[in-house]
């Protein structure tokens, strides 16, 4: 299978991974809503039996829970995937949730994830939010911290996740980073302009995370669907839940629909071979919370669009172009 080398490192990934974020379950500030951990198990074991060679968590998924699940669903594996997961979110005792970036507290979670994962080393340790107000102040040490968890063993690589250029400016001037995580899909495009540029010139890897929108491009997703959603699924406070930008999302994917169709793909497989369309993107990471979701992704990783297609997209974009956000963790 394709495999893509991550930015400076020697990992060489699929394109794309297994995103543990869902899985963490419920009860939490940015949960899913409920999850059926035996469900998320079988999950990351249809996703590695299919090929995909790496996995995406981090400690603050259903607050530890997350990382849990994927060692329990590594138990007794001959053929180990590749561990991602990332700091820098911590938790108080009611579960609320906060950015913290200081050495002690960067090295308190490196051995708690360790612990969790019941692994001697992470492959990819990231920085996972920059300081709250995208400010610069705490970069430097935090980043300096990271290199010495590099330098010591427990971790074999270092990024950040939902960093912008100037704060990748700033990390990279004391060490090279080896990947950002950033948000990218049809429609939460903002990194094109100059986060995408500045990884390329870097050699920083790209593993764009929510590629599907969260759900909202799998073909899945309907009106009802979105109604029914659980009280403690965080997408119930997303304006790309709510109209009027769910109309709109919702016609994108019936456009994914038929693109998909001349090919006997998915709407979801098209919405992430959109975003696989730029070399500058190693890979994407997608989520899933059963096995019969992962079967309905993995065909994407060997789908490509055509120029005409990604055009045909474009065009619609630009006819129904609104402002919008999401929710990112």
């Amino acid at each position: 299978m394709q495999q893509r080398q991550l930015g400076n490192s020697n990992l060489h990934i699929t394109p794309i991974g297994f995103g543990a974020w869902a899985i963490g379950g419920g009860g939490w500030a940015f949960a899913w809503g409920p999850q059926d951990d035996q469900q998320s198990i079988r999950a990351i074991r249809r996703a590695l039996d299919l090929g995909i060679n790496w996995i995406d968590t981090a400690a603050v998924y259903g607050l530890g829970h997350s990382e849990e699940i994927v060692a329990r669903a590594l138990e007794g594996r001959a053929n180990r995937p590749l561990i991602f997961t990332k700091c820098g979110l911590v938790w108080d005792a009611q579960g609320r949730v906060s950015n913290a970036l200081s050495p002690d507290s960067i090295r308190r979670e490196c051995e708690a994830s360790l612990r969790r994962l019941k692994v001697d080393a992470i492959d990819l340790y990231q920085l996972h939010w920059p300081p709250e107000g995208d400010s610069l102040k705490g970069i430097e040490e935090a980043w300096t911290t990271m290199t010495e968890l590099q330098r010591q063993g427990k971790v074999r690589w270092i990024g950040v996740s939902n960093f912008n250029a100037e704060q990748m400016e700033l990390a990279h001037r004391i060490a090279p980073i080896t990947s950002l995580q950033p948000p990218y899909s049809l429609i939460h495009r903002g990194i094109e302009a100059d986060i995408l540029p500045f990884c390329e010139r870097q050699n920083i890897g790209v593993i764009a995370y929510s590629p599907m929108a969260s759900g909202l491009l799998t073909g899945a997703m309907t009106r009802e669907r979105v109604a029914r959603f659980p009280q403690d699924d965080w997408r119930r406070r997303s304006p790309d839940f709510q109209e009027p930008l769910l109309s709109r999302n919702l016609a994108l994917v019936e456009r994914l629909r038929q693109i998909g169709a001349r090919h006997g793909r998915s709407p979801a497989e098209a919405a992430i071979a959109w975003v696989l369309r730029l070399p500058v993107v190693t890979a994407a990471i997608v989520g899933a919370r059963s096995a019969e979701q992962v079967e309905g992704f993995t065909g994407a990783m060997d789908f490509r669009l055509s120029r005409s297609e990604q055009q045909e997209l474009e065009d619609f974009l630009r006819q129904q172009s609104s402002p919008g956000g999401e929710a990112h963790i």
